[in-house]
């Protein structure tokens, strides 16, 4: 009879146990899943780069729901455990209670709040989830938002990081003389700290926190001690990490700083197991993934009756800190009879330090170029005598012998048990396994071993050792296919779709050999959008291969609730639109009623069913959909201009309002903003739109790739003209360009960036080509310029936006 298995907690840790165990004996539990958080797991270490918009929360799942399911996984998601009934061996969640044969506690930790006074003020935060990820980024839509961080080891920087990609002024407040103390010494703590401020980011060293101060209710500033105050909107509070125990304690766990377990990951219990952050082993708690990991394979085995023991071993530290490289392994203080070999390039910013001992090298410190921490790691761990090589030590292996060998000589060098993967702790061997297992690709490998497959830094080692051993048949990867379902590129796919004038997307399917019968969720969206931008009059858009945002028409929120963005012309709005926004709000129970960015309002937590009669609402008032969730036109925004402004130059609303009704509705390869500046102070801030017009006495300047976002960007200039009409038609010109050789998904800086801002100037430059394109376009938007409001407000395309109990209801009757 199949046991059953209870797990507490969808961490990484448990996550990675679970795999162990399937790919083992998929058959051997009956799987239960509770975790807290509303969903399952996701990398955590990826959540900066979310943060900073370089990712998406989908693109860091690494179980989805099609996994649990396919696993037999019942998954008790967003409920919490509240009691371990241990007599009766039944866990009991919020919503009921599940037995269990075996139990395994993986409640990971919990952040550590300075109970400084004001620390429970609204806006007071830790970093430890998507909902406070959420939070931060949340932050960037508030003019001149603020934000401060206490804790300047690697989850405050990132915090720091991220917020400031996003256009936050951020300051970081650290207690200790230089950051990351735990990892770097000081002169790499120097160099970090001095990159940060390039970045834009005030940092704080040796300052101490006396009090959080308020104002009805929310954070308003830090208080130092020494009198400083930081006005802040949000306060990051990211000082480390405590087990979190108080579920097993109160279960009667013999419980420490952690939950005590045994080389086999059992606890006091002989039927309950744990595992991850809030463990304790031989008096150590663990933080880093690598051990977790290895904890989480000797579980499984532990859970099949295999023979297993978990030894933590010496982890060194490899991360990327708001795009720093940084290695540290071993002891690096200072102390008697240690001597220190240092290496500093200031030109490139490279720093390294070996700390020796005797005959051994027992620390080392690296900043900037990190590609030799694995091999020192090697000498650390296996305590090797350096003594031979001590003068050419800090160079790396490649220079050992007294010369300066092949690159590659320095991974050849590597033994077999070199650790290349500290996330997932895998070594060299094993990745040279896997290429003679017929492993050709980085993805290929990343499949077998996980090797790369968390924070990614050690991606560019493992291509190393992979070109090692492939030798010739090595192909160092170049542009990625579009998803699994074809090896072709966008720009093939792009390429073919017109040379063949392949017209719908089973054409593109069968005759570019799509491995899939229909695509996927990745492919599709891009196919779509490639063939109705190159076949306006013979393709007819697939709302199917939209995203949920598009097929809907608004922006779905987190709580399953939708936003509605109203177009206002160029900024323009007047009575009759904001009391139809107001009724609006009122008929339908809108919860929050925001100006946005863009110069528009957004009514936020608007239920579903409502939305078609919402619209019909406001299309009686004249407004039309504003596009804030499509790959399409965004916003035009204005400022007063001459018209009302001493400064003005030129008409810069009544050109954003032309341009706004000339391009509105068109889809585009991602969301394109623009902005029209009355005069070079830039009140509307032109200089980092996708496209920007600074209006000057001569008449209008055209600069294009702007951005505001994880880049920021400032426009290349693209041409000066004199004309309202001129400035319109390379406006046109431009966008249709672009809708024409982009990558699906690239903003227009990306694309800039692959043709050449030389290539756009001459292209847009032929007054014949200039002309075409506008008339391409022109005949396009003859089709696509359409409110989708209007269609789906009627009462036929209404039915589908009803929740499914009303339909049967309906059907019923």
């Amino acid at each position: 009879m199949t046991q059953k298995l209870v797990v507490i907690g969808a961490g990484m840790a448990s996550g990675r146990m679970l795999e162990h165990l399937f790919e083992s004996d998929p058959s051997a539990y009956e799987v239960t899943l509770f975790n807290a958080e509303p969903r399952g797991n996701y990398n955590r270490l990826m959540l900066s780069p979310v943060l900073s918009g370089e990712k998406t929360y989908a693109e860091i799942v690494t179980h989805d729901e099609d996994w649990y399911a396919a696993n037999g996984v019942a998954c008790r998601f967003g409920e919490r455990v509240v009691e371990i009934d241990r007599d009766r061996r039944v866990v009991v969640g919020e919503k009921g209670e599940v037995p269990y044969d075996k139990l395994v506690v993986a409640t990971g930790s919990d952040p550590f709040m300075i109970p400084l006074p004001g620390h429970d003020l609204e806006g007071v935060i830790p970093y430890r989830d998507l909902e406070d990820t959420e939070r931060m980024m949340g932050l960037s839509a508030r003019p001149d938002a603020k934000a401060v961080v206490i804790g300047g080891g690697l989850l405050g920087l990132e915090a720091a990081a991220g917020m400031a990609a996003r256009g936050v002024e951020v300051t970081v407040v650290h207690i200790m003389g230089h950051l990351m103390e735990r990892q770097l010494d000081e002169a790499a703590g120097y160099l970090l700290r001095r990159a940060l401020i390039d970045k834009g980011i005030k940092v704080m060293c040796s300052a101490n926190s006396k009090e959080i101060l308020g104002e009805n209710g929310h954070v308003k500033a830090l208080l130092l001690d020494d009198g400083t105050e930081l006005p802040c909107d949000l306060l990051v509070m990211a000082v480390g990490i405590r087990p979190s125990v108080a579920l097993a304690k109160s279960a009667g766990l013999a419980v420490g700083r952690g939950v005590h377990v045994d080389d086999q990951m059992v606890t006091s219990d002989a039927d309950v197991l744990a595992l991850g952050e809030c463990v304790e082993h031989n008096g150590a708690v663990f933080g880093l993934v690598a051990p977790l990991y290895d904890q989480a394979k000797v579980l499984a085995q532990t859970l099949l009756g295999q023979e297993a023991a978990f030894q933590p071993k010496e982890v060194a530290t490899k991360l990327k800190v708001t795009g720093c490289d940084l290695f540290s392994a071993g002891d690096f203080a200072e102390g008697e009879g240690r001597e220190d070999i240092v290496f500093r390039d200031p030109a490139r910013g490279v720093y390294k330090r070996l700390v020796l001992e005797g005959e051994r090298l027992i620390g080392a410190v690296m900043y900037g170029d990190t590609a030799d921490g694995a091999w020192f790691h090697g000498l650390i761990k296996d305590r090797e005598n350096v003594s031979e090589m001590r003068d050419t030590l800090i160079f790396g292996p490649a220079f050992q012998g007294g010369a300066q060998a092949d690159p590659m000589a320095a991974v050849a060098a590597l033994p077999a048990d070199a650790e290349i993967c500290g996330c997932n702790g895998v070594c060299k061997g094993r990745i040279v396994e896997a290429v003679e297992g017929g492993a050709t690709t980085i993805e290929d490998v990343r499949a077998v071993t996980k090797a790369s497959g968390s924070c990614g830094t050690c991606t560019g080692l493992v291509e190393q050792v992979m070109a090692l051993s492939l030798g010739d048949d090595f192909v160092m990867p170049t542009a990625k296919p579009v998803c699994g379902c074809t090896d072709l590129t966008h720009e093939d796919v792009r390429r073919l779709i017109k040379a063949r004038e392949l017209k719908s997307q089973p054409a593109v399917w069968q005759e570019l050999g799509w491995t899939t019968p229909n695509g996927c969720h990745v492919c599709r969206p891009a196919v779509n959008y490639y063939l109705l931008a190159d076949w306006p009059l013979e393709y007819q858009d697939d709302p199917q291969s939209r995203f949920v945002n598009e097929r809907n028409h608004a922006n779905i929120q987190k709580d399953g609730t939708y936003s509605v963005v109203p177009r206002m012309w160029g900024g323009l709005t007047n009575s009759r639109e904001l009391r139809a926004i107001a009724d609006a709000a009122d008929k339908y129970g809108v919860p929050t009623v925001k100006v946005t960015g863009g110069q528009r309002i957004d009514l936020l937590g608007v239920r579903k069913e409502d939305l078609p009669a919402m619209w019909a609402d406001l299309n009686e008032a004249g407004l039309v959909s504003g596009h804030a969730y499509s790959k399409g036109l965004r916003t035009v925004k204005t400022c007063v201009g001459r018209e009302h402004c001493r400064f003005g130059t030129q008409d810069s609303t009544g050109l954003g309002v032309k341009l706004e009704k000339r391009l509105w509705g068109s889809w585009t390869p991602h969301k394109v903003k623009l902005a029209v500046s009355g005069c070079p102070r830039n009140c509307a801030e032109a200089t980092c739109k996708d496209l920007g017009i600074v209006c000057v006495d001569s008449g209008f300047e055209i600069g294009v790739g702007g951005a505001a976002g994880m880049d920021l960007k400032e426009i290349q200039p693209l041409v000066k003209v004199a004309t309202e009409a001129e400035a319109e038609e390379w406006s046109v010109a431009f966008v249709q360009l672009y809708r024409e050789h982009a990558k699906y998904l690239d903003r227009p800086y990306k694309w800039i960036a692959k043709v050449g801002m030389d290539w756009v100037r001459a292209a847009l430059s032929d007054a014949e080509e200039r002309a075409a394109l506008v008339a391409r376009f022109d005949l396009s938007q003859t089709i696509y310029q359409k409110d989708p409001w209007a269609e789906r407000a009627e009462p036929a395309q209404a039915r589908r936006f009803q929740p499914l109990a009303d339909l049967t209801l309906e059907a019923a009757e």
